[in-house]
């Protein structure tokens, strides 16, 4: 049974050429940030192109609770009227973050520095996942937090007053804490110091100054220091949020599997701290160009051209790599079982404490579509079979995780026999249009009666 209502089994089969344009949707990461820094801000921010998964509706829902005025105008466009930095109210109820990570773990930086108490919760998967990793570095600003066993949602926060910025170091390569902490870090006074020894994704540092925070980015032989000087006054912007990278992944992935095809994805996040699945799939021998490179809404983005590659080789994925890439190595796994020998990827244990353990989720699903696969805790490495060559011909266990439902679904596309996952509901948390968006440009993707 799916978290998300009744479970929908759906089921992909060998396609013919994929042909056309893939509009994918927005930006995940940046459309959660601009509805938070939105709120947080004074006067009325403009977003357009905000991906309308359940994910992101989610987070507008909570800014709505803290006192931000939302409004959906369009596919796409909206609004937010923010109540500036320090200017949340206490929501009357609990803030329930569905499926997402991200909006649960910034949501919690954003209040902890407010006085109010404010309960979290989310679906099963949301649930099982760790919040500990956010709320120990927050009760630096004297944040307490009230969870399940092993930091676990339900989750009671209760936020510092007078809080003054910390410095800390992060244990975890992770966007999200490290977010979670600058947020926080806006209403205490003084400098909030967040230092990073890998780099991770860097949409808060730019969007940050971008609503007119001093924010500071320094490389030492620590890793990157970031100091945000505290109680600043966020303006009102426009933000133009670019098609997002990790959905785009699916329809790339599937062209680049499928015998003939060759589609246009335009407008795609090419920012540093995302891009290295496609660096990946380059040094594979994937025929990728990438078109009329420009920045859009402060961020650098691209048009792909992607044609079938049948040519792709096995490869060692460099582990540092793995920030940049963290939510693209299920796909990445689909893409290594279909290219000539070995692919390993290392240095990938954080996929143990996605929406599920996904080293796990890819290995068991892989294994039973005939495809040798070795793992363990930090490594999932994928005997290649080649172009074509996949058996496919089982039903994969999607574990309420969207990521591995769309993965095993390309998988389906280009393998000898259909592949079906047990559910796709949660495709809608990010890619609400992926089923369309695919079955358009000639994918065979069909939805199974119970």
């Amino acid at each position: 049974m799916s978290a998300h209502g009744t479970a929908q089994p759906m089921t992909a089969r060998k396609s013919g050429p994929l042909q056309g344009t893939a509009l994918v949707p927005g930006d995940k990461s940046i459309s959660h940030r601009s509805l938070i820094f939105g709120a947080m801000a004074l006067g009325e921010t403009k977003v357009t192109g905000l991906l309308e998964g359940q994910d992101v509706l989610d987070t507008a829902k909570a800014m709505q609770a803290f006192g931000a005025t939302v409004t959906r105008h369009g596919l796409g466009e909206w609004s937010v009227l923010g109540v500036g930095v320090g200017g949340f109210q206490e929501p009357a109820d609990l803030i329930d973050c569905g499926n997402s990570g991200t909006g649960v773990r910034l949501i919690m930086g954003t209040m902890a520095t407010s006085p109010m108490t404010v309960t979290f919760t989310g679906d099963a998967s949301l649930r099982k996942r760790p919040m500990g990793r956010v709320t120990e570095p927050l009760a630096g600003f004297g944040t307490q937090a009230y969870g399940r066993k092993g930091g676990r949602l339900p989750m009671t926060v209760v936020g510092a007053a007078g809080a003054k910025g910390i410095r800390h170091t992060l244990k975890v390569a992770s966007a999200q804490v490290k977010s979670a902490l600058l947020l926080a870090g806006l209403n205490a006074t003084g400098e909030t110091v967040v230092i990073e020894r890998e780099p991770t994704r860097d949409h808060s540092e730019r969007m940050l100054l971008g609503f007119g925070a001093q924010v500071n980015v320094e490389k030492s032989a620590e890793g990157n220091i970031i100091t945000l000087t505290g109680q600043p006054q966020l303006r009102a912007q426009s933000v133009a949020v670019p098609r997002d990278p990790s959905s785009a992944a699916f329809p790339v992935c599937a062209a680049l599997l499928v015998e003939g095809s060759d589609i246009f994805v335009p407008g795609v996040s090419q920012n540093l701290t995302r891009n290295g699945l496609y660096l990946t799939l380059v040094d594979m021998g994937a025929d990728i160009e990438f078109q009329n490179p420009r920045t859009e809404g402060g961020e650098p983005v691209a048009d792909l051209r992607v044609r079938f590659s049948d040519n792709m080789k096995g490869i060692e994925v460099p582990p540092e790599r793995a920030p940049s890439m963290i939510d693209e190595y299920p796909i990445l796994s689909v893409v290594a079982a279909c290219a000539t020998g070995k692919t390993v990827m290392r240095g990938v244990k954080e996929l143990r404490v996605k929406e599920s353990d996904r080293i796990d989720a890819m290995a068991r699903g892989l294994e039973a579509c005939g495809v040798t696969i070795e793992e363990d805790e930090d490594t999932l490495i994928v005997h290649g079979l080649g172009a074509g060559n996949v058996p496919g011909g089982a039903t994969c266990a999607t574990h309420i995780d969207h990521r591995i439902a769309m993965s095993f679904l390309v998988l389906g596309m280009a393998s000898k026999n259909p592949v079906s996952v047990d559910d796709a509901s949660p495709i809608a948390t990010s890619f609400p249009i992926f089923e369309s968006l695919m079955t358009g440009m000639g994918a065979r993707l069909t939805r199974e009666n119970h």
